[in-house]
């Protein structure tokens, strides 16, 4: 489960609520694709802006339309009490797995997000993915905090942000962060731009947001690093590089909802307000680089 491509699709949302058929549409897509995992309720499902019940339903909705491929159902929130509800929640729903992210709006030490995680995995019956995304939680995981943190139980993963641009400092990266945890706890890149290092460096999992769209596409990429063919990998992500610029430029949830309801996939609007689709030069722009790439799966 925590191993190869982990696909994260959006959820459509409106002020009515999820789109529940298009949920189940783009998760079923997903799982016909043959990708490893699927994540719901990541940041491209928009976690942290559904309430408890909207939560549930999606975990639900998810499980069954993943038709048996594992669904890790993201429990993120500001109190532990909350991430304990949503954890029971994921389960309840089948979920083979769960992604923590440690939401903060008060700073939190390494002593309280360690504690966040001691808290969470002692009640846990299924495995945890740790969410290490310093650029919207704020929250900056020492490699030291990761290795006390993958003792605990039931910690199965560390989603790590992107590695850097060196290849030789990206192998240096994850080495220093596998010496320090489990051999069962596996090491997951994220930073989609940064994923063709990431996997050539040593990384097990792409936690993909692409993926949740184009599986197909990012399936090719991780299949050929898997393989051991990093030069085809890395050719491939080469290929990619105008959508990468669009993400850095816009965000990739709000390019992907560009690009989910350009396919039919969603309608619109699918992003919960305050966020917004992008405006129609953006937009035109997402589509002439859909095009250009011929993207479409």
């Amino acid at each position: 489960m925590f191993r190869g491509l982990s696909a994260f699709p959006l959820t459509p949302t409106s002020e009515q609520g999820i789109d529940t058929a298009a949920y189940a549409a783009l998760v079923a897509r997903l799982a016909a694709a043959g990708v490893d995992s699927i994540g719901a309720l990541g940041s491209t499902g928009g976690y942290a802006y559904l309430t408890r019940e909207q939560r549930a339903h999606a975990a639900k909705t998810a499980v069954e339309a993943a038709d048996g491929i594992p669904v890790i159902v993201g429990i993120g929130a500001l109190r532990t009490s909350h991430v304990l509800e949503l954890a029971e929640d994921a389960q309840k729903a089948g979920a083979s797995g769960v992604l923590l992210a440690p939401m903060t709006y008060q700073p939190l030490t390494e002593d309280e997000v360690f504690g966040l995680y001691e808290d969470v995995t002692r009640e846990l019956s299924v495995p945890l993915c740790v969410y290490d995304n310093p650029g919207t939680t704020h929250v900056h995981f020492t490699d030291e905090l990761h290795g006390r943190i993958a003792q605990l139980p039931n910690v199965g993963s560390i989603k790590i942000p992107g590695v850097p641009d060196d290849p030789r400092q990206a192998e240096l990266r994850i080495d220093a962060l596998r010496a320090l945890i489990p051999d069962t706890v596996t090491i997951g890149v994220s930073g989609d731009w940064t994923a063709t290092r990431g996997l050539n460096s040593g990384c097990d999992a792409w936690y993909s947001v692409i993926g949740g769209t184009f599986p197909q596409t990012a399936l090719a990429l991780t299949r050929a690093a898997q393989a051991g063919h990093a030069a085809t990998a890395t050719e491939l992500s080469e290929g990619l590089k105008p959508l990468w610029a669009l993400f850095r430029r816009h965000g990739s949830l709000r390019v992907m909802s560009a690009a989910a309801s350009h396919l039919g996939l969603t309608g619109e609007p699918n992003l919960p307000l305050p966020l917004r689709a992008l405006d129609e030069t953006a937009r035109r722009e997402v589509v002439a680089t859909l095009d250009a790439l011929q993207l479409t799966s």
